[in-house]
């Protein structure tokens, strides 16, 4: 969508002798008081020309240009916010918080719920993926992690408006200019559209001296699909770069130098970097191009810096490494501060690549034991302004710990596993091989390109692999709707939503209604239900349907689009109308609301337990058997699980009220945090809020019992490892808990019977009886290679020479165990020999071939697969060692010429 001609023309440019031009280069208009310049201002289209020669008035750090951009607008009239967190929790369509605006969408934007204030400004930190490739490699033009400097102001059609396009602009040029002292004529405003989170709106770039600072979004869409259509209200949309005004007002060499200070001093130096002098760094941040990666012309840098082109090419790599892994470390820090686990998936796939790449990255200058160094080092860099990190500093460092071990082990195990793929793959690794060692092996293109280096193999990494991967893993799968609820959607678009009883009541068991709708003789719709239909990880009720004493069966409920569906054995016999009785299933439901409240408090314990990290992950909440999944690095020790279960039953003892209640959601997410959205995103203008008393608040449809002593015990009875971070705690409540403890019980009494000791001495009398099978096993294996000892020089004193090789082909009345023992015997005695041996208790074979043998040509795992074809199985291996499964060991002793032929072609033919 073009800008049109007319949008831009504001009295403030009218005023002060803007005119519109056209940029030849970008093919953009941009607005200028400087008449005789030919290009919009920002680069590529002009070079740099604020390093060394910043136009500012004075020097500023990134926390004191904040401070400066919320002061000036606070005097103006807009409420400071705080910022919301880096990982959009409040949105199922996006990952992470990549604008200010973000924070408002949809509910604000789009006119349901109010701003938090109108006009306000808010510093907020923002990550984006879609240029991760380029960070670095521009001096700081592209950051993983940057701060968006927005005041908003939100406009409503049948209210005064509070301000629009010219007074934004005359904001941003007061500060620039009056405040920060920038020469206006430096400044130009290029026009174009921006669109993100479900909106759009024409916009200006702020640009000086070459480098964009600002874009004013005037938000006025929202994109439906392929179309743009008018928004319920007017939104001014703006974002400060805060890292490039302080760039801009330092001048520095780069934007990593303005942001990092000391801590890239620190780390330059971890790498041996020499600091250049000012006039080099600034050659060489003009030669590092701002919008691509491009082919360098390095000769020419190398002539006008004077230095060594394989020096200068080295500096250059190591310089963009160390400022990559800077960006992508303050990153980590940031999402792991919100309780992200680097994993496979979601935020944890991002948390994951951060991690790796910037160990990579460390790598390259041999300093990767300093990574950890320099995450505390971004801590305590950023700290101050955002006590959340400092808050999660144990758990941060904790998290990355448990990372770097398993990357290690991944380079430990997939360095052979590259070289296999590699030497089977004659037409050499494709981008896709390589997204796949990544994704499901964890391995980088760097790792790959080390290791099939090692063999002799160049492997080109794609210069946009890391922006492919993340915008792959940042796409949120939408869930897809089945057939049947498709068509019941339909079918009941038109109807009104059902009156809730549950939740006004959940203790209602018998209720009368009158039928509404019945659906395909299958689905009951009644006016107002006591059933809860199946959501948030919570089944539905069950129950009866009565009508004139007849019992109608109800075996699952749903919910659509508010009404609920009622599955009703029988259902033809009820008819619009009908006068009926509903009667839940109360053990059932009790059973449910036990479960449901159980998990909240279990949640809450795991999380002081083992840390803010333990989000949920997943839950389901059952009758007998529930389940909860939470985020965590590593295995939950005995420990961790008794301490999460000791502290739950303390939550249920002590009685703690538990209220539900409707709130707005913006009231509720003041109040409470986006810690609210455990189960994940709670779509509506209010959200119902499940409060246990000073330990739990979650946003929540679930029904729960008023006080938690009506829970009864909790017992974990399991955990498992789901998946890579995530940790499932699988528990019981009420009865089925003191049924699980009955039957831990009766297994305890079984076992101390069996061993014939009391109760309290089943420990020691199993670990005395497990040191004594150990003891028994070591004496059995000394005696077992003994015998193996004794029978392979029988065997051997028995063998046929076939080119002064020992050949042994028999079948012996022993397991296939005792024959690898044999076997082993065998070429510790000798390296001239073959050894086929069958068994006669089991069906398997065993073939070994000392090293002579397998020089002559003899090859175990062909001969293995040969021998199974006599046999009747089937058989494989490598050089030295062979096994055959299946069919009849026993037909070896008529095959044994046969054997000896296919022995003796090996040896004709190595």
């Amino acid at each position: 969508m073009e800008v049109p001609p007319e949008e831009f023309k504001l009295p403030f440019f009218k005023e002060n002798g803007f005119e519109r031009k056209f940029c030849p280069h970008c093919k953009n208009y941009y607005w200028t008081q400087d008449h005789r310049r030919e290009n919009c201002g920002d680069s590529p289209c002009v070079p740099y020309s604020f390093i060394g020669n910043s136009p500012m008035n004075r020097r500023y750090t990134v926390k004191e240009m904040r401070e400066k951009f919320l002061s000036f607008f606070e005097l103006r009239g807009h409420k400071r916010i705080a910022p919301y967190p880096v990982i959009a929790r409040w949105r199922d369509d996006l990952m992470v918080t990549i604008a200010s605006i973000v924070d408002f969408q949809p509910y604000v934007t789009e006119g349901i719920l109010p701003p938090p204030a109108n006009p306000l400004v808010i510093s907020q930190p923002c990550l984006r993926f879609e240029d991760i490739d380029l960070v670095g490699k521009t001096a700081g033009r592209h950051l993983t992690i940057f701060e968006m400097g927005g005041h908003h102001a939100f406009n409503y059609k049948d209210e005064p408006q509070i301000y629009w396009k010219d007074e934004t602009v005359r904001y941003h040029h007061e500060l620039l200019t009056r405040d920060l002292g920038v020469p206006s004529e430096a400044v130009t405003y290029k026009e174009g559209l921006w669109s993100g989170g479900g909106n759009a709106g024409f916009d200006l770039e702020g640009c000086v001296n070459g480098l964009e600072i600002s874009t004013l979004v005037f938000m006025m869409f929202r994109i439906a699909g392929a179309k743009f259509e008018p928004m319920p209200i007017q939104v001014v949309d703006t974002g400060y770069g805060i890292e490039r005004w302080t760039w801009l007002s330092q001048g520095s060499p780069s934007a990593f130098h303005a942001i990092y200070g000391n801590l890239l001093s620190e780390a330059l130096e971890w790498v041996n970097l020499e600091t250049l002098d000012e006039e080099t760094m600034v050659k060489i941040t003009h030669y590092l191009k701002p919008q691509s990666l491009g082919a360098r012309n390095l000769k020419h840098l190398s002539e006008i810096t004077k230095i060594d082109g394989p020096l200068l090419s080295s500096y250059l790599e190591s310089l963009e490494s160390v400022y990559a892994a800077l960006d992508h470390t303050k990153s980590l820090v940031f999402i792991l501060s919100e309780g992200v686990i680097p994993s496979n998936v979601r935020e944890g796939y991002l948390a994951r690549l951060l991690y790796r790449r910037a160990f990579r990255l460390m790598r390259r200058g041999g300093v990767e034991d300093k990574l950890h160094e320099l995450i505390e080092g971004q801590i305590r860099l950023w700290g101050n302004d955002f006590p959340q990190l400092v808050k999660m500093k144990d758990e941060i460092m904790e998290s990355v710990e448990a990372e770097g071990g398993k990357y290690r082990e991944t380079l430990r195990r997939g360095s052979e596993m590259v070289k296999r793929m590699v030497k089977s793959k004659k037409g050499g690794l494709t981008k896709d091989h390589l997204i796949d060692f990544y994704d499901s092996h964890g391995l980088t293109p760097e790792d790959v390109k080390e290791a099939a280096h090692e063999i002799g193999v160049e492997v080109p990494v794609p210069e946009d692999f890391y922006t492919l991967v993340a915008r792959r893993h940042m796409n949120i799968e939408r869930q897809v709707i089945d057939e049947e609820m498709a068509n019941l959607s339909n079918k009941v678009e038109t109807m009104e939503r059902t009156e809730t009883l549950f939740y006004s009541d959940p203790y209602l068991i018998e209720f009368e209604d009158k039928v509404v709708s019945v659906i395909d003789d299958e689905y009951v719709i009644l006016k107002a239900t006591a059933f809860f239909a199946e959501a948030g990880g919570q089944i539905s009720d069950r129950g009866w349907i009565i009508k004139n004493l007849e019992k109608f069966p109800v075996t699952d409920v749903k919910a659509v689009n508010g009404v609920i569906l009622h599955k009703v054995e029988k259902a033809g016999k009820l008819k619009p109308g009908d006068r009926v009785k509903g009667l839940v299933d109360w053990v059932r439901r009790t059973a449910l609301m036990r479960s449901h409240t159980a998990t909240h408090i279990i949640l809450g314990a795991a999380r002081r337990v083992v840390g803010e990290h333990a989000w949920q992950a997943g839950a389901q909440k059952g009758v007998e058997r529930s389940r909860l999944d939470i985020n965590h690095f590593r295995r939950l020790s005995i420990e961790q699980i008794e301490s999460i279960e000791r502290l739950a039953n303390q939550i249920v003892m002590e009685g703690r009220a538990v209220t539900c209640k409707f709130m707005p959601r913006n009231e509720a997410e003041a109040e409470y945090g986006f810690r609210l959205y455990q189960g994940g995103v709670v779509p509506g203008r209010e959200i119902r809020v499940v409060n246990i008393a000073d330990w739990d608040v979650e946003a929540c449809g679930g029904t729960h019992v008023r006080n938690t002593s009506e829970i009864g015990l909790i017992k974990i009875t399991d955990t498992e490892r789901v998946q890579d971070g995530v940790e499932r705690i699988i528990f019981a409540v009420g009865p089925y808990a003191f049924d699980e403890v009955q039957k831990r019980d009766r297994i305890l009494g079984k076992t101390a019977e069996i061993l014939g000791v009391q109760r309290d001495h089943i420990t020691k009398a199993v670990q005395e009886m497990v040191n004594e099978v150990k003891s028994t096993r070591q004496k059995l294996t000394v005696a077992m290679r003994r015998l193996a000892r004794l029978d392979a020089e029988a065997l051997l004193n028995r063998s046929k020479k076939m080119n002064d090789l020992n050949i042994i082909i028999c079948v012996l009345e022993e397991e296939s165990n005792f024959l690898i023992e044999i076997v082993n015997e065998l070429v510790k005695q000798t390296d001239k020999v073959v050894a086929v041996l069958g068994s006669k208790i089991e069906p398997k074979v065993i073939v070994k071939s000392g090293e002579e043998a397998v020089s002559e040509g003899i090859h175990a795992g062909r001969l293995a697969s040969e021998v199974a074809e006599l046999i009747g199985g089937r058989g494989g291996g490598d050089h030295r060692f062979g096994q055959a499964g299946g069919g009849d060991p026993k037909k070896l002793e008529k095959e044994t010429e046969r054997v000896l032929m296919i022995i003796q072609s090996m040896l004709k033919d190595p």
